[in-house]
């Protein structure tokens, strides 16, 4: 069949529509976080490159930049920052100097860094425990 311009008509048929998603306006969202909640993670610690950062300088007691790039293999871009960020917030320490006429950019671990991690990891163990706990149902 065709219209009046004498293009074909469309079929009436429709494919099937996607199911909707159901609402999330009433679902109850509990108060207290639980061991393992996710809204407990540290976002800034949960970024590959920044824990890996923290994670290397928690076993030293500094590392240069030129280290800390070749141990992570990431690139001078990626590094720095990633790093600035950390300063930021306080949880590492960066102090700047020459050594043989060349610039060189030292990284130590601050105490709010160290206690940062060790709230990211216990956090991380709790999400593993609640999983395996899940698991073993």
């Amino acid at each position: 069949m065709a219209s009046a311009s004498g293009r074909p008509l469309r079929s009436s048929t429709r494919p099937a529509e996607p199911a909707r998603r159901t609402s999330l306006k009433n679902v109850a969202v509990p108060t207290k976080s639980r061991p393992g909640d996710a809204r407990e993670l540290d976002e800034l610690l949960h970024h590959r490159i920044r824990l890996g950062i923290v994670s290397a300088l928690a076993g030293t007691e500094a590392l240069t930049f030129v280290e800390l790039r070749a141990l992570l293999k990431v690139t001078d871009g990626n590094l720095s920052v990633h790093a600035r960020k950390l300063e930021e917030a306080r949880y590492i320490r960066c102090t700047k100097s020459f050594a043989a006429r060349r610039p060189r950019t030292e990284y130590r671990l601050a105490e709010a860094g160290l206690r940062a991690l060790e709230r990211y990891l216990d956090h991380m163990q709790s999400v593993i425990a609640a999983t395996r706990h899940t698991l073993d149902r």
